[in-house]
């Protein structure tokens, strides 16, 4: 363990590094050249492009490496889009996956089974931006004995309690092996106020949430990795996984030895795209920053109710234009073609010599420099229950205003094909087969999203009929032909929810 001076000397290195790069507007150009360093792996994604395992990813552009991809032991497919990033330095391990998919639900949790998992770290919502960004693959505990069961893969899913707190909800579910009969309690940590394609207002929220995941257990050495997910499993997850390990080595090594970039590359190593955008990586550094003057020892120090926000204080000093505008809606996506990990570049970085084809929007699906280029095609996949997946959905808005699917990137941007106008018939028949399919996979992914939103309506108004079901009736005759009716009225609903 360091000592207290040599600690204090190594943040302010770190502010030091942090305010300079505020200061020149220079975190897209930092980020920039990350991606760039990484663009020189030469590391595959060859199990992402079988064909029986296309419709199994989120994003086209989203693989995971071979080489620490998540292998499944039982049944007959043993690929998820899901890797093994371990810092061996900071005794730190995770596995980084997607948001499951209706058809992969099942194998999500055969793999949090397999690898002993004690918690699942979910940093989106189910619907952002009225885009489905992930399936609902837990119990929510609308009724006493709410549970899911995905026989594919042998595996029962039980609501048992949930906690809810300002920022995260804390849920435990049981999971059972129908073929052993063994089980086991699982944690289910929910963060619900990280915006898509966004960072946290400030750290304070984000460093409970962490401290709530550290005081679990979840992330010690003798249990499992914990899976974290957002929806492409990069970018909020990418920032979990960074500021957690950074704070692990600041405490063990003193953060002089700590060098924030060299961090991240290492970890890119083992899933591609880690950290999606140059705003994730300032509240990467901020967060490190914060965390560590709150962090004499494994816990952050939150008992304090009045608590000196360091992210707060630089931002005000900084002259970024980036930070008067973190509270503005988001920009506008790129033009049709860039791929979804592109960063909305500022105008600070014109003159900038990194400045090169990438950044102002090559030729339509160009690989990124970090990332191998992976399937490019959409593809469906029917349920069982007969309802339509949309595996590979770019999202735009129809006149309901409801996210309707196209091409997927991991930014959930529109790639359809640019190419110069059809000059024969043959190919003009073939544009419009094309523009007719696209068209159908809109409609089917706008109903998705209205039963979804359905079913959540339904969900509410059945919460609210059982609590009204439970006050006390008058004795009587008349009470018990009221209270029948109640109960009927509640079983139709739950019966068709």
């Amino acid at each position: 363990m360091t000592s207290q001076g040599t600690r204090d000397q190594g943040i302010s290195n770190v502010e030091t590094e942090y305010l300079e790069i505020n200061s020149k507007a220079a975190w897209p150009i930092l980020y920039q050249h990350i991606r760039n360093e990484c663009g020189n792996f030469t590391y595959t994604c060859n199990e992402s492009k079988k064909p029986q395992n296309k419709n199994l990813n989120r994003y086209r552009d989203v693989a995971p490496y071979d080489h620490s991809r998540i292998i499944l032991k039982k049944g007959q497919c043993d690929y998820i889009n899901a890797n093994l990033i371990q810092v061996d330095r900071a005794h730190r391990q995770y596995i980084l996956t997607q948001g499951p998919l209706e058809n992969t639900a099942g194998h999500f949790w055969l793999m949090v089974w397999e690898q002993a998992s004690k918690a699942v770290l979910m940093l989106n919502k189910i619907i952002e931006k009225n885009q489905v960004k992930c399936y609902q693959y837990w119990p929510l505990g609308d009724t006493a004995d709410d549970a899911m069961t995905f026989i594919d893969v042998g595996i029962k899913v039980e609501y048992v309690s949930k906690t809810e707190s300002s920022d995260y909800t804390t849920r435990i579910l049981k999971l059972t092996d129908l073929e052993s009969k063994e089980t086991r309690e699982i944690l289910h940590f929910h963060y619900t106020t990280w915006p898509d394609f966004g960072v946290p207002q400030s750290p304070t929220a984000f460093l409970r949430f962490l401290t709530n995941v550290r005081q679990s257990g979840a992330l010690d050495q003798n249990v499992g990795p914990p899976v974290v997910h957002c929806s492409a499993g990069i970018g909020r997850s990418g920032t979990f996984c960074l500021v957690d390990t950074c704070l692990v080595l600041i405490e063990e090594n003193g953060l002089n030895s700590v060098n924030v970039r060299d961090v991240l590359i290492e970890m890119r190593r083992s899933r591609m795209g880690l950290i999606q955008m140059p705003d994730q990586l300032r509240f990467s550094y901020a967060a490190i920053i914060e965390g560590a003057k709150q962090l004499p020892s494994n816990n952050v120090n939150v008992d304090n109710e009045i608590v000196t926000n360091h992210y707060d204080v630089v931002n005000n000093i900084s002259h970024s234009s980036i930070e008067e505008e973190e509270d503005e809606p988001p920009p506008l996506p790129p033009p049709r073609g860039e791929s979804l990990t592109r960063s909305m570049m500022p105008d600070i970085i014109t003159n900038a010599t990194t400045r090169n084809d990438e950044l102002g929007g090559g030729p339509p699906d160009k690989p990124l420099p970090s990332e191998p280029p992976v399937q490019t095609e959409t593809s469906t996949t029917v349920s069982p229950a007969n309802s339509t997946v949309i595996t590979n959905n770019v999202h735009e808005n129809n006149s309901d205003g409801v996210a309707v699917p196209n091409e997927t990137t991991s930014d959930g941007e529109n790639s359809l094909q640019t190419s110069s106008p059809p000059s024969s018939p043959d190919t003009k028949s073939e544009v419009r087969q094309r523009r007719l399919r696209h068209k159908e996979k809109k409609e089917r992914l706008a109903a998705y999203v209205r039963e979804i939103k359905r079913r959540q309506k339904e969900t509410e108004e059945w919460q609210k009929l059982k609590r009204s079901l439970f006050k006390p009736l008058s004795i009587g005759i008349g009470a018990a032909i009221v209270g029948g009716g109640i109960l009927a009225i509640c079983g139709y609903l739950y019966m068709r929810g």
